[in-house]
């Protein structure tokens, strides 16, 4: 239905179209070259939220997770040039991780295109490999329908990042042009064939194994699979980061296929002879390398479920291929049902459980302060929807692999393996879900990525508890170092502020904790703080750097290294 037709700016023109689309939270660092869209956004304060940070990469990330949690386009407002070139990291994060963003990026004034004036950048060419589509406005009356396609195209098929880029005088020009209506959000549906072969798949096998993982899920997408996984008693592994899409408490659930996985569970992969890959790409870190699977013809049978059929058959050739949206292909599975007696696997989906509760109990490590112990502090005392979001590194191992998902969006991490992720995500979740607890994890080098927004946090009072892990080092990169150069440090030390201090002098609460004896009652501070006072709370832990993962250490890998020949060490 066409709505009345009336002057405006082409910044008015813009934000009422955020507002037909349902937009109800903007982030942004602001730029004098989206000033109009700005003046508009300060009219519609009682409907849209616009959330201001200290740097488009947090701008672009909190936007970014903004689209995880909600499903709905993320939306983020940054200026030209250097605003556009600090958000490509949320476009990145978006495109790899599946996420609906819309990146709305100030411009040169029309007139000056092509001249290479003030921070000038030619946006297609600039975001083109990573966006599903990056174009530029060229006049307001255009303004509706390239906002409707922008935000048509995020949800669609396979969701992903749009850019539109927004020049002043268009922004500041009047025009009289009609409003479109809200998107839509379309994608493919799986064929009744495909649905009766997966079945008879399944009951032919032996040893099936479901990996999980891309984006687009919802709640009930989520309820939808694990209907379909109970009906066909299926063990589930998750893909890289997506614990969060199957309960990690439901019995069907057998682990993590990322970064550090139980060997046990790697095996069963390789194994099975059956695998349903529902969601995800079959990405680099989810199949070890590409090494749990042969290339480009796996030994196990593939059924493989993606929304986006230029992924299908990629990478891996599938015997079964299903282009469908995850809700749609969750849905549909969700009807299906085993026409004999009780699989003959369902012993072996016990012994998959048993193994993954196995593999949750951490061993020890150096240092006093042992990190997991403190993930399984953190998994008895934190309720089952509390959000956990983090960033890159290796102290995210620990996490992944102790903590317990609660289901539909309790996580919050980068496939694209991005570091300064997790506190400007954290951030989102807590502004958008006020009465759930959020916990960010963060590296010494990662949190320093993203430090400036404590004081974003503090302004709009999102009580988050941040967990700073120290050691002193960029982790992943010394350990990488240990391995191929032995002995030869370089480049990876840091030295850090006091995290604390620094917290407390934004407004925040920090303490440090030395010793795994203290952190339940430093915790606890830090929890009461964040939710009495709606302002952060940190805690650094000060951890040995010689714990590297779970199951290593710098040392070991250095001793390793230096007996097969590489290197000569210091």
């Amino acid at each position: 239905m066409q709505h009345p037709v009336k002057v405006r700016s082409g910044g008015e023109i813009l934000v009422d179209a955020l507002k037909i689309h349902g937009v109800d939270t903007v982030f942004c660092l602001p730029g004098e070259s989206f000033l109009p869209a700005l003046d508009a956004l300060a009219g519609a304060a009682d409907v849209i939220r616009t959330i201001i940070t200290r740097h488009e990469s947090a701008a672009a990330n909190m936007a970014e997770a903004y689209g995880k949690l909600t499903g709905r386009p993320g939306v983020c407002f940054v200026t030209r040039g250097p605003g556009a070139s600090h958000a490509a990291i949320g476009v990145h994060t978006a495109s790899q991780d599946s996420t609906p963003l819309v990146l709305l990026v100030g411009q040169v004034d029309s007139g000056t295109r092509g001249r290479d004036a003030w921070q000038e950048v030619d946006y297609p060419a600039m975001f083109g490999g990573m966006a599903k589509w990056v174009a530029e406005v060229d006049r307001p009356e255009r303004i509706p329908e390239l906002i409707s396609r922008a935000f048509h195209l995020a949800v669609a098929g396979r969701p992903g990042p749009v850019v539109l880029a927004l020049p002043e005088d268009v922004l500041g020009a009047a025009a009289a042009v009609a409003d479109a209506g809200p998107y839509s959000r379309v994608a493919a549906h799986p064929g009744v064939a495909d649905l009766a072969r997966l079945a008879a798949m399944i009951e032919a096998s032996a040893r099936p194994m479901v990996i999980v993982g891309g984006g687009g899920w919802d709640r009930a997408a989520c309820d939808d699979f694990q209907a379909f996984v109970e009906a066909f008693d299926l063990p589930v592994a998750a893909g890289f980061r997506r614990q969060d899409i199957l309960d990690n408490h439901h019995p069907n659930y057998v682990g993590h296929a990322g970064l550090g996985p139980s060997a046990k569970l790697a095996a069963r992969i390789r194994a099975a002879d059956l695998v349903i890959a529902v969601g995800g790409r079959l990405g680099e870190t989810t199949t070890g390398g590409y090494t749990l699977f042969d290339l480009p013809r796996p030994a196990q049978r593939l059924v493989h479920v993606h929304a986006d059929a230029q992924e299908l058959g990629r990478v891996y050739q599938a015997d079964l291929a299903i282009n469908a949206g995850v809700r749609e292909f969750a849905a549909a599975a969700a009807t299906l049902r085993p026409t004999g007696t009780a699989p003959g696997w369902s012993t072996e989906v016990k012994t998959a459980r048993a193994d993954y509760l196995a593999d949750q109990v951490p061993g020890s490590m150096p240092g006093r302060l042992d990190l997991g112990a403190v993930m399984v502090e953190l998994r008895a005392s934190l309720p089952k929807d509390a959000i956990i979001a983090n960033g890159a590194g290796n102290y995210a191992i620990w996490v992944h692999k102790f903590h317990r998902y609660g289901g539909f969006r309790t996580q919050l991490a980068p496939t694209s393996g991005a570091m300064g992720y997790g506190l400007p995500a954290a951030i989102a979740a807590k502004l958008i879900h006020p009465e759930r607890e959020v916990i960010c994890f963060a590296g010494d080098g990662c949190f320093q990525m993203a430090l400036p927004e404590l004081a974003t946090a503090c302004q709009h009072r999102a009580g988050v508890v941040i967990v700073v892990v120290n050691n002193g080092i960029y982790g992943s990169i010394r350990m990488h170092q240990e391995r191929e150069y032995p002995g030869r440090v370089f480049a990876t030390s840091l030295e850090n502020p006091d995290f604390p201090a620094l917290a407390r002098a934004y407004g925040a609460f920090g303490e440090r904790v030395e010793e795994t004896a203290a952190f339940a009652a430093a915790f606890a501070r830090a929890r009461a703080f964040a939710a009495a006072e709606r302002k952060p709370a940190l805690l650094e832990l000060l951890i040995d750097p010689d714990a590297i993962t779970p199951s290593s250490t710098l040392s070991g890998l250095r001793a390793a290294a230096l007996a097969a020949g590489r290197g000569t060490g210091h």
